[in-house]
């Protein structure tokens, strides 16, 4: 049975040279089998990465060995029999996480709130809570009382702040005193609450280690948490004590999809599912289609072959490689109509 170690990390610390640490890092991933996604930019690091016991060890000592991130925070959880990566990225952002707001100082984030405290500050009548988190994020799971932005991307929160700062709003500043906020790790809620505070908000509170920490600390007989939490890797979603969840993905527009939504009728396993079907074009159905053989064809060849030779493991992470490219180029010209 094979075991993997999967640990969630993140840290907002000036690294101007950030372009010249993509290599070496990518390099202790590849010769430690590191498979995942870590982000680099000039404001810091953030990605999950997953493998053995002994190769997240490695690649975390080779990060903590540079003195800026030498108390770096992660989280860990394990997958069992499936890797919840296919390959290993290093990539370069203008953003760890994307908010459109790059001069927001995340050093200047809102008060922290250890999960033991999380269910009185959110209880009180007084504090308004809100899921930083994306519309899909938060349709499979979220806190008591939580207001949802119904936010497609990241990117739209500062609207929707201001949107709702106005007189009558959700964070009308007349009678708004106290905010809670909170994301899937935390990173989202460092740079929100940041956001929050430039915008004249004083008292804004956010959950010390995000979502995963509250569930894996908090027992699920006094816990306000309802649903289970989406997560970016195969394992797509968890509940308490980070329990694989039930949910799946759709290959094509990444929407966690439960039991309900795999019974529909517009649910083609790697071609569509109950919210993106009427958004797809013919060319984009045939494409995701094709997709699906291929996937199918790979794994019938590992359970019959499996001393596929290296060519034609190559060619198949070439194609997977661009069809990824394909994929996100349509999904993005698709939010943006």
């Amino acid at each position: 049975m094979s075991h993997f170690t999967i640990a969630a990390l993140y840290k907002f610390v000036d690294l101007p040279d950030y372009v010249e640490l993509q290599a070496p890092i990518q390099k202790v991933a590849d010769e430690n089998n590191i498979k995942g996604i870590l982000l680099l930019a000039r404001e810091g690091i953030n990605g999950t990465i997953a493998g053995t016991r002994e190769g997240i060890d490695k690649m975390l000592a080779y990060l903590r060995s540079d003195p800026r991130l030498a108390d770096l925070v992660h989280k860990e959880s394990t997958s069992e029999n499936k890797a919840p990566f296919n390959r290993m990225r290093v990539r370069l952002k203008k953003e760890i996480v994307t908010m459109g707001q790059p001069n927001v100082n995340a050093h200047n984030a809102g008060i922290y709130v250890k999960p033991e405290d999380w269910n009185a500050l959110i209880s009180d009548p007084d504090v308004v809570v809100v899921d930083t988190r994306n519309d899909y994020e938060v349709d499979i799971g979220t806190f008591k009382r939580a207001i949802n932005p119904h936010t497609e991307s990241f990117r739209q929160f500062p609207d929707w702040v201001q949107q709702q700062s106005k007189p009558g709003g959700l964070l009308d500043k007349q009678r708004t005193k106290k905010v809670a906020m909170f994301c899937t790790g935390g990173i989202r809620c460092e740079k929100s609450t940041a956001y929050m505070k430039a915008q004249g908000f004083d008292e804004v509170y956010h959950l010390e280690g995000g979502i995963l920490k509250y569930l894996e600390t908090i027992p699920e007989d006094k816990s306000l948490w309802e649903g289970q939490c989406y997560v970016f890797d195969d394992r797509v979603s968890v509940g308490h004590q980070l329990v694989p969840g039930t949910y799946t993905q759709c290959r094509a527009c990444r929407h966690p999809l439960s039991e309900k939504d795999r019974q529909s009728p517009h649910y083609v396993r790697g071609e569509s599912c109950p919210y993106c079907y009427d958004k797809l074009t013919e060319a984009q159905r045939n494409r995701f289609r094709e997709r699906q053989k291929q996937v199918d064809l790979a794994q019938a060849r590992e359970e019959t072959h499996l001393g596929a030779n290296m060519r034609e493991q190559i060619q198949h992470r070439r194609r997977e490689k661009a069809e990824e490219k394909a994929r996100l180029r349509e999904l993005n010209r698709l939010h943006q109509q």
